[in-house]
């Protein structure tokens, strides 16, 4: 299994219209994707006032190449989202499993 993370720092002026989207869009990408396993999306904290994190875990490297493609390790991002973001990180983990 891999865990891919997420982590999106947003416009703070387009949270609104950002957190709209996010959940339907994010969740809606990867649901659908052979070999999805589970998501979870997390909104800000006073730590991190602007930033938000989805964690998907996944089948196999494999799947994950499935539904991400060849840059399969870089981020993401669906159309239309890339207006809110400041700056993204990306990172995997294979279970111990």
């Amino acid at each position: 299994m891999i865990t891919r993370i997420f982590r999106v720092q947003i416009k703070p002026e387009l949270r609104e219209e950002f957190e709209a989207l996010y959940r339907v869009k994010s969740i809606d990408a990867v649901q659908k994707a052979k070999g999805f396993v589970s998501v979870t999306i997390g909104k800000p904290t006073v730590w991190a006032p602007d930033e938000y994190v989805m964690i998907s875990t996944w089948s196999s490297e494999a799947a994950l190449k499935g539904f991400a493609g060849k840059k399969w390790n870089e981020a993401h991002i669906p159309p239309g989202m890339e207006k809110f973001i400041v700056d993204c990180w990306l990172h995997h983990y294979q279970s111990f499993d």
